[in-house]
């Protein structure tokens, strides 16, 4: 397969580019992550989710753990090249490693972040 697609992605210095996930049915935003040109490159090819995780400095191919894979069903580039967004199915309905739906579950009320949206299942559950 030819890579010269990835040369049009603006990374940043870090060599990277955010990336934001959502359900290719519903629209919600799952997560938000980033994506080195291995990781962007592994996606494309696997049709699965693959980011670099920053704090763990290596390749996260999602669900790689807990088994909540992402299936790509699509795959777009914003307007300046510098952001991708993904499209997916969320394998177990479960994209938070606090076991939520959504790692978008706090909501900003009087003042605060309030959690919002369940547990659907304990982390300690999902991570052995």
């Amino acid at each position: 397969m030819s890579t010269s697609w990835l040369n049009e992605v603006k990374w940043d210095a870090q060599g990277l580019v955010p990336v934001i996930t959502q359900d290719a049915v519903s629209g919600e935003v799952l997560m938000f992550a980033w994506m080195n040109r291995e990781a962007l490159e592994r996606t494309a090819e696997s049709g699965e989710a693959v980011y670099w995780s920053r704090s763990r400095r290596r390749i996260w191919h999602k669900g790689e753990e807990s088994g909540h894979f992402q299936l790509v069903r699509e795959m777009r580039i914003d307007c300046d090249n510098d952001a991708i967004l993904l499209k997916v199915e969320q394998v177990g309905g479960i994209s938070c490693h606090t076991g939520r739906r959504s790692c978008f579950y706090q909501r900003f009320t009087d003042n605060r972040w309030q959690d919002v949206e369940p547990v659907l299942k304990d982390p300690g559950e999902i991570y052995k």
